[in-house]
């Protein structure tokens, strides 16, 4: 063997060695039990963090399509708006370990967006529509609180047409539980009487009808019943708040957010979220706190009141926590959206569709049952009409698929359907070109040069033609993955690695074969 020969053998040993190192986790991973496939552990989370991924169309998951609502923004301002949606949204969902999610602009005003693998609607719904508009907001006193809901009261008697007070009909105040007393907070609104309460405060433009200092805002509903607020006689309910309408501060100012268990002492086994402040956000923190010692600070967030704790001192390091009856997994869902910041504009689901595991299933079975046919089929065709040339071929065409599985798992790329697509007419495209090669060997034979000559006049000829050809290829798949979305990127990504591996496997590869097997050999007759 040649000095070049040799070189050429140990790149392919190199490629061979690369290719088991890079591919060997996501055997591994498709090798084990779905519960251990899926499950939080070290193992799992590396073994998936390195293999392949499997899109939307293969392992289920969301596709949702999310509108922005512009109503409130300047046109100038929607583009730069969308973008920042999109920016957010991308980093909740990262924080969210969704595996190769797919987040993209659709028309001038909605973002496409696909989850593969999230089974959990409700929560990937709360995790993306929360606008995460964070304010902390000082709560009126009892005095200014009273004379603010007495007045929206009185307006709310006007819009039902009723101008003399002495008739007793008080829309908003026969809906307060024990009025004029107040609990902590505010005004008491019983769990029945909530929703009417909601659609008086909706029915109306508070911001004309409040004082220029004043805003009104429901609490939270609880989450479980070990949360709810409590009136003196037991019964549960909700506040209404009197805020100031000037938020002290805004969620801007958090540097941090991280989830934790037993902020609240009353629900040790309850998770809540502590938030840290900027520097200027720690400055403007001690600031309000040390001028409103024995006041309430409330903290709101998508305008409903999460908590409003006393402020018993002043705060100086800078620190706030929202506590209530999350779960582990909502308060981790809630550090997210504080830390990566609040939307520029609520969204709204414009489309949603799920699509379940079973029909994932279903696709990968019947696309790989369909390459595997397919990939049959061309074998039958190599070894039928090639004989043990044939087998040359079908050694380069199995390469070829492994180097391009190795080359997606060393991109960290996504299989889909088209992708499988993509693979299969790869599998055409290699024995395109071992046709090729093996018609124009058949031709120098016929012209009556030896075996070894024929060979090596059969591959130089068919070289360019198959470099033109694959090149061309090539290039289509560039242009895909360049403009293209989604599952048309995925084709174009096969493809594109498919074509690489053929031109390496389909001509130097099968060309090594041939040289190592007749090494040491001058036969008179090829079977081709």
């Amino acid at each position: 063997m040649d000095k070049s020969f040799r070189w050429k053998l140990v790149i392919l040993v190199v490629v061979l060695a690369a290719s088991v190192i890079v591919t060997l986790p996501t055997f591994r991973l498709y090798g084990m039990p779905e519960a251990a496939r899926n499950a939080d552990t070290k193992e799992a989370n590396d073994l998936r963090a390195k293999a392949v991924k499997l899109g939307l169309d293969l392992q289920g998951g969301m596709h949702l399509v999310l509108e922005l609502d512009t109503s409130n923004l300047r046109k100038d301002d929607v583009p730069r708006a969308l973008d920042r949606a999109i920016q957010i949204l991308r980093n909740r969902i990262d924080r969210f370990n969704v595996r190769e999610p797919l987040i993209q602009k659709q028309g001038d005003d909605r973002i496409l967006m696909q989850l593969p693998g999230v089974a959990d609607k409700t929560r990937a719904l709360d995790l993306v529509g929360q606008t995460a508009q964070l304010e902390f907001k000082i709560v009126k006193d009892q005095a200014a609180s009273r004379q603010v809901l007495e007045s929206l009261d009185r307006a709310f008697a006007r819009k039902r047409g009723v101008v003399d007070d002495s008739t007793g009909n008080r829309p908003l105040i026969d809906l307060l539980h024990g009025y004029p007393e107040f609990q902590i907070g505010g005004a008491m609104v019983a769990l029945e009487d909530a929703p009417d309460v909601e659609k008086l405060l909706a029915s109306v433009k508070l911001d004309s009808i409040l004082p220029a200092d004043a805003s009104v805002v429901l609490s939270k509903p609880a989450r479980n019943k070990d949360a709810e607020e409590r009136f003196a006689d037991g019964t549960s309910g909700r506040v209404l708040y009197v805020l100031s309408r000037r938020a002290a501060i805004t969620g801007a100012e958090i540097k941090t957010a991280i989830m934790r268990i037993g902020l609240d002492a009353n629900q040790p086994n309850a998770a809540g979220v502590t938030m840290t402040m900027t520097s200027k956000g720690a400055s403007l923190f001690r600031r309000v706190t040390s001028d409103n010692v024995g006041k309430q600070l409330a903290i709101v967030l998508d305008d409903k009141v999460m908590s409003a704790p006393s402020i018993r001192e002043r705060i100086p390091g800078g620190e706030a926590r929202i506590t209530g009856s999350f779960s582990a997994e909502e308060a981790g869902d809630l550090a997210i959206v504080l830390q990566v910041g609040a939307l520029p504009a609520p969204i709204t689901v414009a489309e949603e569709r799920t699509v379940g595991p079973s029909l994932g299933k279903d696709s990968v079975r019947t696309g790989l049952g369909a390459a595997w046919v397919g990939t049959a089929v061309v074998i039958l065709f190599m070894l039928f009409f090639y004989r043990a040339s044939g087998l040359v071929s079908i050694f380069a065409l199995v390469l070829n698929i492994f180097l391009v599985f190795a080359g997606m798992a060393a991109l960290r790329s996504t299989l889909t359907l088209p992708g499988i697509a993509g693979l299969v007419l790869t599998v055409g495209m290699a024995v395109d070109a071992n046709v090729l090669i093996f018609e124009r060997i058949r031709e120098e034979l016929r012209s009556g040069k030896r075996v070894k000559a024929a060979i090596d006049a059969g591959y130089h000829r068919a070289w360019t033609t198959i470099l033109d050809s694959n090149l061309t290829t090539l290039i289509s798949a560039a242009v895909l993955y360049q403009f293209g979305t989604g599952p048309i990127k995925g084709f174009a990504i096969t493809l594109g690695l498919g074509i690489i591996a053929n031109l390496y496997t389909a001509v130097l590869v099968s060309r090594m074969v041939f040289d190592i097997a007749l090494a040491n050999r001058n036969p008179k007759t090829l079977s081709i």
